[in-house]
């Protein structure tokens, strides 16, 4: 590296500065000035195959840590290929700062090699785009982004890095980080909330978001102050590891593949009080489901509630963490209908109980599958998984005991499961990582195997292959009966393949062999990929409802 501090080089300090450890990335010669500095520096960067997959590492870093995640990718394709994590942390509302090279600023406008513009193309869906222009501002415009990714309702900001401005002098030190304010619930507000919560016969609590704390402290205050208040806590969808699933107050999660009985729980309630998230689409059916009555409260720093789409009748301005804080001191009041929480409690822990035996299906089991991994899960198992029908059978079977525990693309996303795995084994090295992929899901993102194998991570991976895109193929069955078309595949062995990356790889044809090679694929100590066939036929769970 020059001795000459660079603009490059001042982006890296101040990325040490903020408490950056890891930077996911491909690398790119548009960015040559930010990889030389890494070069020397604390930071790990973790170079991955795809800027997709490194994306959504970042991403995954951001969810297990509470802090913006960093992803590093060159311009044009590079910038493309890593949209899909933009698009995935902003309906997610995950705090992701993504570094592009871009063109030297003397080319733009120019038709040059691999322009293009990162506002026509980010500037729907980041919550700012920033592009440095002079060398000197270089780090103050890096903390800038990490603090609006991280405030109110957090989200992605692109920063685009032109390669001359990269190499320009900079000898501006790192500035401090921003707080980023929690907002609070006043006295009178407390008060106002419990008038609320004493007046009503059937309450439902219902927490998501993003912006609770690592260490779980807020999410296991309100589980607690809910269970002292004699209140039902349901969960966003694919929130469901931010209330330990042991909690008297826990009733499970809404929105796609959820419990009829919960679903009728929403249409039901008298009031529903919303903790980091908003009355959506996915949790409530296509916005049909909630009374449109029932008396409505948003715990939300971000004021302008861009997410909820319904009636508001008390919004407190607060973090999930102010808003822990608050109702530590509630003393209590009136009681809800005793049977309301105790009704949905014992529904949810039917709904998540997995039919014992074996199906009539072929191959193996999903439901007998889950109840073996579960029997084999430690309290604080990382579980990620990406979108498709294989996904049914995690959220729905798979115990959660605190924030950190899933990982799982609330927009959708496809491929997301493997580079979250893989990252989650980095951010928590030790813990047990484990992936639940679908075999359209997992190739996608398959290829993130060989950065599991460089970094020594070590996810169990279960790739279900029914040999079509599921989830469409259920779409058709019931929109176009007997006209299935464009979701067959034709698939490899994944067992195999893993093995080719220097990993752990089976292939198991039936429910009984499965346990033992769960067993040898947690002993191998290296990345491992269970390749189970399973019943093209079988499209969801069949555990009692």
């Amino acid at each position: 590296m020059s001795s000459r501090r660079t603009a490059g080089a001042a982006i890296v300090a101040q990325l040490e500065a903020l408490g950056v450890r890891r930077a996911y990335g491909v690398p790119g010669e548009s960015y040559l000035e930010v990889l030389d500095a890494l070069h020397d520096s604390p930071i790990h960067t973790v170079v991955c195959r795809q800027e997709g997959g490194a994306g959504f590492m970042a991403l995954a870093e951001a969810r297990l840590t509470g802090g913006p995640g960093v992803a590093m990718v060159t311009r044009g394709p590079g910038a493309a290929n890593a949209a899909i994590a933009v698009h995935t942390a902003w309906q997610d509302a995950v705090p992701l700062v993504l570094l592009v090279g871009l063109v030297p600023a003397d080319d733009r406008d120019r038709e040059s090699f691999q322009e293009f513009s990162p506002a026509g193309w980010f500037g729907s869906t980041a919550k700012k785009v920033l592009t440095v222009e002079r060398p000197e501002r270089a780090a103050a415009q890096v903390a800038e982004a990490f603090a609006v990714a991280s405030s109110g309702r957090p989200g992605p900001v692109v920063v685009g890095l032109p390669e001359d401005v990269l190499v320009g002098p900079a000898t501006a030190s790192p500035v401090p980080a921003r707080a980023v304010a929690d907002g609070a619930v006043s006295a009178a507000q407390r008060d106002r909330l419990g008038a609320l919560l004493d007046a009503a016969r059937r309450p439902l609590v219902i927490v998501g978001g993003s912006r609770w704390t690592a260490d779980g402290a807020d999410a296991a205050a309100v589980a607690g102050w809910a269970a002292r208040r004699g209140l039902p806590v349901a969960t966003d969808w694919r929130c469901q590891d931010i209330v330990d699933h042991d909690s008297p107050a826990y009733v499970g999660w809404l929105g796609y593949g959820r419990d009829q009985v919960l679903a009728d729980a929403l249409d039901a309630a008298d009031l529903l009080l919303f903790v980091g998230c908003g009355y959506g689409d996915v949790l409530s059916g296509g916005y049909r489901g909630g009374a449109p009555d029932a008396v409505t409260v948003v715990v939300d720093p971000a004021p302008e509630l861009s997410t909820h789409q319904r009636r508001v009748d008390l919004h407190l301005l607060a973090s999930p963490a102010a808003f822990a804080a608050a109702v530590a001191e509630d003393g209590g009041g009136g009681e809800p209908d005793p049977d309301w929480a105790k009704r949905l409690r014992a529904a949810a822990v039917r709904f998540a109980t997995p039919a014992s035996g074996s199906g009539t299906g072929q191959g193996v089991d999903l439901d007998a599958a889950m109840a073996a991994l579960s029997d084999r899960l430690e309290p604080d198992a990382v579980v990620t998984y990406g979108a498709g029908n294989h996904a049914l059978w995690a959220q729905r079977f798979l115990p959660h005991h605190g924030p950190g525990t899933l990982l799982a693309p609330r927009n959708g996303a496809m491929g997301f499961g493997v580079p979250a795995a893989v990252a989650a084994c980095l951010v928590h090295p030790g813990r047990q990582v484990v992936s639940v992929a679908g075999d359209g899901c997992f190739l996608m993102n398959g290829q993130e195997l060989a950065t599991a194998v460089a970094y020594g991570a070590s996810p169990v991976i279960l790739v279900a292959d029914n040999s079509q895109y599921g989830t469409i193929r259920e779409h058709q069955e019931r929109h176009h009966p007997g006209r299935v078309s464009g979701t067959a595949l034709v698939n490899p062995d994944f067992g195999a393949f893993a093995r080719s990356f220097g990993a752990h790889g089976e292939r198991v044809w039936t429910t009984g062999d499965l346990p033992a090679a769960l067993d040898r694929a947690f002993a191998s100590g290296t990345a491992a990929v269970l390749h189970l066939d399973v019943d093209p036929a079988v499209l969801a769970p069949r555990g009692a409802r």
